[in-house]
């Protein structure tokens, strides 16, 4: 069937289907770029937690096989190692070289770029070792989170007001990301 319409009253119509197909080509492209965004900020903190979990795990390790030393770790939630301090280059006792070595790890010695900065590890990150108790001994690793989330439970101090960042949403310890383990140090004596 033909249209009755002249053809002269047709005019123009072509041109406003393609601005709408345009139009809606732009907010597609522009919802795409917006989860192209938060992928790569999840790939981030993503990989920033696998670095926790591998750094935490491996001080847990050194804890337990110096089992006798296990007090020596002890640095208190005030007194993180890693992002702002300066890590022993002690080679003993154990526990110092441990320290040390962790408290490298942990400012990213681990990968280097082509000027020597270390760039192997998580954003800020920080590590502590407290005494929980009776041969209990709570490891924990902080670090800096891309977007604000949930402050970590006020019992997990490591790194508590070290990632909040004036005039962004990062107050308050809610872009403070951690993990935490406890090793227990069993009493072989008896």
């Amino acid at each position: 069937m033909r249209s009755h319409m002249p053809p002269a009253a047709q005019r123009g119509a072509l041109m406003i289907e393609v601005l709408v197909t345009i139009v809606i080509c732009v907010i597609g492209l522009w919802g795409l770029t917006k989860v192209q965004s938060r992928l790569q900020m999840s790939e981030v903190e993503s990989y920033q937690r696998s670095q926790a979990l591998m750094l935490m795990e491996d001080m847990s390790t050194r804890v337990e096989l110096n089992r006798i030393n296990a007090a020596s770790y002890v640095t208190g939630s005030n007194s993180p190692l890693g992002t702002g301090t300066t890590c022993s280059t002690s080679t003993s006792p154990l526990a110092a070289r441990d320290l040390g070595d962790w408290c490298d790890m942990l400012q990213g010695a681990a990968e280097t770029s082509s000027s020597s900065a270390r760039v192997g590890s998580m954003v800020g990150a920080r590590g502590c070792i407290e005494n929980i108790g009776t041969n209990q001994y709570m490891i924990t690793v902080a670090w800096q989170g891309m977007s604000p989330l949930t402050a970590p439970p006020s019992s997990v101090a490591c790194g508590a007001n070290s990632y909040n960042t004036t005039g962004t949403a990062c107050v308050n310890d809610l872009c403070r990301r951690t993990i935490t383990t406890v090793v227990r140090i069993g009493n072989l004596d008896s």
